[in-house]
């Protein structure tokens, strides 16, 4: 685990300065990688290959320094990540003859390359971003795993072509500040995180998810190819029970693939499903008892230890637990949102990071339950399909407009409690009559209709997702394979993942999600709807797998999001600064918001007179990032 740094340039470059300007992108991102750092650099008479990483010791302490080389000295590799089947892959090599050097996955990577190519990156079941340098074929190939757990961003100019793990590596070797996308502007106040292929930076992207870049040296021109096509779903015919038992086995396999380190491990422990069923899975497999780690809030409505105390018992695991008080974060609100170098909305981040932090006082992994919902269907939002339809098909489009109208005033909540008021009011908003519910529904901060109001004319996009829904052919999406299919695309890789990434990594903590694996999400996607979603019980299938494991009913139980009462906070101790974020000749300077409107839309939430929190939040954490991040561009 660390991150990764490289430079490809059309000219010839002094040696000595490219291996200054990598120490300093690399410096940037240390707490990704605090054991040692590593620099390729290879300078021919037509360009300059410069590929530098940090690293986080967690497989093969003695001998897994990177770059690795081919025995030739043909072929490098930097890489960031983990490589669940390496001991599978490496034992297949070894009998077709290769030998190795190492007991790392770097080297797996880097010998079974060798042999296949680029399609060895299909092989690979693991979260990972690597870049390889072939000289052979005068081509530096650059990838991402399958779901996008490890971050890339890369952007071109006139003589180089720079990535990195982190933005601020990147933005750092640019001799000049990038203005804002207006693409990815539009997506974060939509969304509140921006997905790939987009960054709030003009020309600076994103590699999607299972892909990579293939970088011609001769040519100094770089395509980009999925690394394995999604393939037509599927349904199998499949009893339930003998699905069941293919749940089960995928699953507990999947953590014991995921518990491999030389170093200590635990868990991140909600008390929720999937949580609950990843500390249990590493609990039977384990010879000692495992840590567990959980959050706790002082305000009831967002505490839930009470469900991961009776996990931890069940397993007998070193349980820690830690109370969040709105004054943990007063300190570190800002390096926790500056750590991710555009604005990012997701409160859950907070917690996320304080447990992170407090885990790492005791492991150097954790595993998470990330990725359940998304793989088993376990959000409330997948309910939309079938409510819009039935909705739709009883309220005439014109009487849902006066609905819509009459009951801004009766749903509107005064308390950032995120109850049934709240969710029947966002409900309300994304009923749809054009086939967008879904679009809608996962729009978490502004509706196109709302962000018309938010921006200006020159900064406003009227469809936020119109490349998204033909990219992945998602125009209308129906059921639950589709809104599964769209989240996996959009809302795991651009803010689950990066969620966890930079909060995590800001701890130097490797987090490791089982749920995520390929395996999985292919046994999901070819069982019937009903076995994942039966009725009102969502995650239907994970919970009878594992139901015997578990107290009757336990895994039935409701359970909050990760979420923290940000709204309550910007009326209090966040309040004067958010206030200073709307003084009128700032926005002016701006020259993105409708200054009217945000004024009043603060100004209502302040005064308690209605509740805004996620909008405002939005709002104030792209404002923490203009402010400490792009002003400070170039200065």
């Amino acid at each position: 685990m660390c991150g990764i740094n490289g430079i490809i340039s059309n000219t010839i470059k002094d040696e000595d300065l490219l291996r200054k300007n990598l120490a300093e992108m690399n410096q940037l991102i240390f707490h990704r990688g605090p054991d040692e750092d590593g620099f390729y650099i290879d300078a021919s008479e037509s360009s300059s290959v410069a590929m530098a990483m940090r690293r986080l010791s967690i497989i093969d302490l003695s001998t897994g320094k990177q770059p690795m080389y081919t025995d030739n000295n043909q072929i490098g590799i930097v890489f960031n990540g983990e490589i669940y089947n390496y001991r599978v892959l490496k034992q297949q090599l070894e009998n077709d003859g290769v030998t190795f050097n190492t007991t790392s996955d770097t080297e797996v990577i880097l010998k079974l390359y060798e042999q296949k190519g680029i399609e060895a990156f299909k092989e690979l079941d693991g979260m990972f971003a690597f870049s390889i340098h072939d000289k052979t074929k005068n081509k530096v190939f650059i990838a991402r795993d399958f779901f996008g757990e490890k971050p890339l961003y890369y952007t071109k100019t006139k003589t180089d072509f720079v990535y990195a793990s982190e933005l601020k590596s990147l933005i750092n070797y640019l001799p000049h500040k990038p203005n804002i996308s207006k693409e990815g502007l539009n997506l974060y106040f939509r969304l509140t995180y921006i997905p790939s292929p987009y960054s709030i930076y003009e020309d600076i992207l994103k590699l999607p998810s299972n892909h990579y870049i293939d970088f011609d040296l001769s040519t100094d021109n770089f395509t980009i190819h999925e690394i394995e096509k999604q393939k037509p779903i599927e349904k199998r015919e499949i009893s339930f029970e003998d699905a069941k038992k293919e749940v089960y086995n995928k699953v507990v396999k999947s953590v014991e693939s995921r518990s491999i380190a030389d170093v200590s491990l635990g868990t991140f422990l909600s008390g929720g499903v999937d949580s609950s069923v990843v500390t249990h899975c590493l609990a039977e497999i384990s010879n000692e008892r495992i840590e567990t780690f959980s959050i706790g809030f002082e305000k009831k409505a967002y505490d839930e230890t009470d469900k991961s105390q009776v996990v931890a018992k069940l397993v007998n695991s070193n349980h820690h637990e830690f109370i969040v008080k709105e004054n943990d974060f007063r300190d570190g609100i800002d390096d926790i949102l500056l750590n991710f170098d555009e604005p990012f909305a997701d409160s859950s981040a907070l917690p996320t990071y304080l447990v992170s932090k407090h885990a790492s006082d005791y492991v150097k992994v954790a595993l998470t339950g990330d990725g359940g919902d998304e793989i088993f269907g376990g959000y409330n939002k997948y309910y939309m399909g079938e409510l819009n339809n039935k909705y739709t098909s009883i309220v005439p489009k014109g009487l849902h407009k006066q609905i819509l109208k009459s009951s801004t005033g009766l749903l509107n909540t005064k308390d950032d409690n995120r109850g049934k008021r709240f969710k029947l009011n966002r409900l309300l908003k994304a009923f749809n009559y054009d086939g967008n519910q879904y679009w809608n529904i996962i729009s978490l901060a502004f509706t196109d209709q709302e962000k018309a109001q938010l921006l200006k004319s020159d900064s406003l996009i009227e469809d936020t997702f119109a490349e998204f829904k033909e990219k992945y052919n998602q125009q209308n999406p129906k059921n639950l394979t589709d809104f599964r299919m769209v989240d996996k695309y959009v809302s795991l890789e651009g803010d689950m993942l990066v969620k966890v990434d930079r909060t995590s990594m800001l701890c130097s903590l490797e987090c490791r999600a089982p749920f995520l694996n390929k395996a999985i999400w292919d046994l999901t996607n070819s069982l019937p709807e009903n076995y994942l979603m039966k009725g009102w019980n969502k995650k239907h299938i994970l919970k009878e797998a594992f139901a015997d494991k578990f107290g009757p009913g336990f895994l039935d139980k409701s359970k909050q999001g990760f979420g923290v009462p940000v709204g309550d906070w910007l009326r209090a101790s966040l309040r004067p600064e958010l206030e200073s974020f709307i003084d009128p000749k700032f926005l002016d300077s701006q020259g993105i918001f409708n200054t009217d409107f945000i004024i009043k839309l603060v100004k209502n939430h302040i005064s308690g007179k209605e509740d805004n929190s996620l909008r405002v939040w939005s709002f104030y954490a792209f404002q923490k990032w203009y402010l400490n991040t792009y002003l400070m561009l170039n200065k």
